[in-house]
């Protein structure tokens, strides 16, 4: 049996026809690849745009917030003191026609606790000083006196009441201290020692001696 042969021309049209099929299957994937590339990129593009008009928005509206957040803790901190001055101008009044001053000393008392417990909404705070021990951190030394039968360096006086906010002191106390003198055996450079102290900022406080009665 005879086999079949192709005519030589035929068999290198087909051989020519293969190549040309192959490349434009790549040329098609290529064009659908780059399409893709290209949505892709605009949706990007799209993205990044909304962000940079939210940012520009945002950047706006910070410094409004703020202004707004401070107008209104301002606010709510001065009407929280209007009933303060309202119980003050009261008892202004009444202490005009009083007949003693006990009435006066209460209406006080009532207003200093009402401004302390305004104060401590706010987390402020008084600071303990009495017959506490010296801390240079809370408490700033104004006097030092001597008492042999207290405690060195203990707070016999407190002349101004110190504050804390948010535990943090925003005014020392302003104390007298005990200083107890040391032998006349110790020397003078121990004793030298013994009277100073030193602030919360490092330095050494000018603290006067209670002058002594004739």
């Amino acid at each position: 049996m005879d086999e079949k042969t192709i005519p030589p021309n035929e068999e290198q049209e087909r051989n020519q026809s293969e190549p040309a099929e192959a490349s434009n299957d790549e040329l098609e994937k290529l064009r659908q690849d780059l399409e893709s590339v290209r949505k892709t990129k605009d949706e990007v593009f799209d993205r990044l745009q909304r962000v940079y008009a939210d940012y520009a928005n945002f950047q706006k509206r910070v410094p409004k917030n703020i202004a707004d957040s401070v107008a209104y803790e301002k606010e709510r901190f001065i009407r929280s003191f209007l009933p303060v001055l309202d119980n003050l101008d009261r008892t202004l009044r009444e202490a005009r026609s009083a007949q003693n001053a006990e009435p006066v000393l209460q209406g006080v008392q009532i207003i200093r606790d009402q401004m302390l417990a305004i104060l401590k909404s706010h987390g402020v705070e008084p600071l303990e000083a009495m017959n506490e021990k010296f801390d240079p951190e809370r408490h700033e030394a104004m006097l030092r006196r001597s008492e042999p039968d207290q405690e060195d360096n203990l707070v016999l006086e407190e002349f101004q009441k110190g504050y804390t906010l948010g535990g943090r002191v925003i005014r020392p106390s302003r104390v007298a201290i005990n200083k107890v003198q040391a032998p006349p055996e110790a020397g003078k450079s121990e004793a030298r020692n013994t009277n100073r102290e030193t602030n919360a900022k490092g330095q050494e406080p000018q603290i006067q001696d209670e002058a002594k009665p004739a």
